[in-house]
């Protein structure tokens, strides 16, 4: 498993955290607003590895919008929600460059 993958998972499972809706708004408030942040720049390291790695980066992109906008209650919410299953999805299927290195030692 690469990298990517593995960060696609980890920030999947924060973003899922996030989205829980008296829990996620009470560590985001709570920390002022600081896990945006943090995540904003943990989609963006996921970005770059999944783009070195030839994985989809939909989740990715999705993630880096959410920390932009994660600040607004409801739609905060929505995004989180969406941003985790984009990125659950894309850490669930393997990477471009990881299928062709194990087609051609097969």
């Amino acid at each position: 498993m690469s990298v990517s993958r593995i960060l696609k998972w980890v920030s999947g499972g924060f973003e899922t955290l996030l989205a829980i809706p008296i829990l996620g708004a009470s560590i985001i408030v709570g920390l002022w607003w600081t896990p945006l942040l943090v995540m904003l720049i943990m989609h963006i390291v996921t970005l770059v590895m999944t783009k070195r790695d030839g994985g989809a980066s939909v989740g990715s992109i999705l993630g880096i919008i959410t920390s932009c906008v994660g600040w607004i209650p409801l739609v905060g919410i929505v995004m989180h929600i969406l941003s985790a299953i984009f990125l659950m999805i894309n850490a669930a299927t393997p990477d471009n460059k990881a299928v062709t290195k194990d087609a051609t030692i097969a």
